[in-house]
């Protein structure tokens, strides 16, 4: 016999129809639930917000598909493409740095606040645009994260193609990173003539593209794509593809996402805290150190502290509201991050908990 499947919405009927319509609206003694809080008026224009690798390119796209009647998750998504098909940024897409054994993996999350739907892809090989596959996943499936070998065959069945996203410019830094490990080993470090510029700053690179957006009627939507750790141990997914750590919406209230140290921001579900900050009327450079906060408090393990006690890391989220408020914080200063809005086009340095 076949299953038939029970849907939410005929449950949630049939369920009033049994317990009764007033008992979701009441509490007990027979108080009535409090009002709504009033939504928040729509923006003016629309508004982008992005980590500061989206200036000036993703930016610019969103707020072009935004004014030409784009969805915010097709615009949003179609920002960041430009990012992962740059092989010069190697923190996300094709170019990408890879894991330890030289492959390179690629996370990925869209939410989107009209539908409150969110689609994910994690340890992605093979393809160079995980925000892309991640969109599908929201869209033509009843899941919201698919992983590995089942992220790639879900990719190729809706005709991505398979490539290797492992650059020589990538290769020779992880060659690199590979020889330099051990002094024990057989390995010899190539000439340092033969490296990229900056190769050494790669190592331990966390680099991410996270990008939000409202658009002219409040609707908001949020991607965070990368390709994670450098030289992480294959299969180690980070905060960029889970929702409510790397990336949350809620169309009532705003959008936020993260770059940096995905671990701490998971054991945290520091975009979700900052969208939290956002519902209780904080602005959204508020709610962002809120979440750096929250952060701090959380890393007590010593070889995650520096001798002062602070995290020996970074964290940066970046925030928009339903009324187009933005902000971007961090752990430490030095950040900055993109906006685009009626004034233009332009990169904004982020609030601080600490000085670097």
């Amino acid at each position: 016999m076949r299953r038939r499947r029970l849907k939410r919405r005929s449950f949630l009927v049939r369920s009033s129809a049994v317990l009764g319509t007033g008992c979701l609206a009441t509490r007990p003694g027979g108080a009535t639930a409090p009002k709504e809080r009033p939504r928040a008026k729509h923006p003016p224009h629309p508004v982008v917000v992005a980590s500061a690798n989206g200036f000036p390119h993703c930016t610019a796209r969103v707020m072009e598909e935004l004014l030409g009647g784009s969805e915010v998750a097709d615009a949003v998504v179609a920002g960041v493409t430009l990012v992962e098909d740059d092989p010069s940024d190697h923190s996300v897409g094709l170019g990408g740095l890879p894991n330890e054994e030289g492959v390179v993996e690629l996370d990925a999350s869209v939410m989107d606040g009209a539908t409150g739907l969110a689609g994910a892809v994690a340890a992605l090989r093979g393809i160079k645009n995980p925000s892309q596959v991640a969109l599908r996943v929201m869209r033509y499936t009843d899941h919201a994260l698919l992983v590995g070998e089942g992220a790639r065959r879900f990719a190729r069945a809706h005709g991505f193609p398979e490539q290797e996203l492992l650059t020589d410019e990538a290769r020779k830094i992880w060659l690199y990173w590979k020889s330099t490990l051990s002094d024990q080993d057989d390995w010899l470090p190539p000439d340092p003539a033969e490296l990229p510029p900056r190769a050494k700053e790669m190592f331990g690179i966390t680099g991410t593209i996270n990008c939000d957006a409202v658009d002219g009627q409040g609707n908001l939507a949020g991607v965070t794509t990368t390709s994670g750790l450098a030289f992480k141990i294959p299969g180690r997914v980070g905060d960029s593809p889970l929702v409510g750590a790397g990336l949350f919406v809620d169309n009532e209230v705003g959008a936020a996402g993260s770059t940096g140290r995905g671990e701490a921001n998971i054991v945290t579900c520091g975009s979700a805290t900052v969208v939290e900050g956002l519902r209780q009327g904080k602005a959204p450079v508020d709610a962002c150190l809120m979440a750096c906060r929250r952060i701090v408090e959380a890393t007590r393990v010593a070889r995650l502290r520096r001798p002062d006690g602070r995290p020996d890391f970074d964290v940066k989220f970046y925030a928009v509201d339903k009324g187009g408020r933005f902000g971007g914080a961090a752990i430490w200063s030095g950040g900055r991050f993109a906006v685009h809005d009626g004034k233009g086009n332009r990169l904004e340095d982020m609030a601080y908990l600490f000085e670097s």
